[in-house]
């Protein structure tokens, strides 16, 4: 579905301009008390029970790190954009939380293991995404767990990750995965959507 063009675009967005209007869109900031409640709770639905270290990748400016902070988890937020990383620091100031400067598809976390790694929106725009789930796969403790809120966007030209194909390249990393589809769910994205959006929760 995604092709190198469509990830030249995506890397080549500028992000640390993004930064600064980032938190506008309603499933970006979170800001709608709605909003931040539907996420929240599908959050504490896919991470762990018990307080847990979540790895999440590609953070941007930290807005599912606080929702998992606020839910007992220490969190290690890694992303490319150093503008990102600085307003998810001040954003979890006080908090059991990390934010590294590096690639999502090679955080910088060096032999540290993880009971989960959450990722939103990022891994369709990623080279080689079985590659990069399989170095993720390295990051989880035993019984750890996937994360991946993925979608299809677009109608002319769609870019993104179908749920089929990922399942697929999960599929020999994982003990079991769910999907969950989310597009019906609108208070998740402050608005109705017609596309394909979705999360995968898959157990090593």
């Amino acid at each position: 579905m995604t092709n190198e063009s469509d990830r030249t675009v995506a890397v080549s967005v500028d992000w640390d301009a993004e930064a600064v209007g980032f938190d506008k869109e309603p499933d970006h900031g979170l800001r709608d008390p709605e909003v931040r409640l539907a996420w929240a709770g599908r959050l504490r639905a896919w991470l762990p029970e018990r307080p847990a270290d979540v790895l999440d990748l590609g953070c941007g400016t930290g807005s599912l790190a606080l929702l998992a902070a606020e839910q007992g988890h220490r969190v290690t937020g890694v992303d490319s954009s150093p503008a990102m990383v600085a307003r998810a620091r001040a954003k979890l100031a006080g908090r059991d939380a990390v934010f590294l400067l590096g690639d999502a598809a090679a955080p910088p976390v060096g032999e540290r293991l993880f009971d989960a790694v959450l990722v939103r929106h990022v891994l369709w725009a990623l080279p080689d995404p079985a590659r990069v789930l399989r170095h993720w796969r390295g990051l989880l403790r035993p019984g750890g767990r996937f994360v991946l809120v993925e979608g299809v966007w677009g109608s002319v030209t769609p870019v993104g990750i179908p749920a089929d194909r990922l399942t697929g390249l999960l599929a020999p990393l994982t003990a079991d995965l769910r999907v969950e589809r989310l597009s019906a769910d609108a208070v998740l994205w402050g608005k109705e959507v017609s596309d394909e959006r979705y999360a995968v929760v898959a157990t090593v």
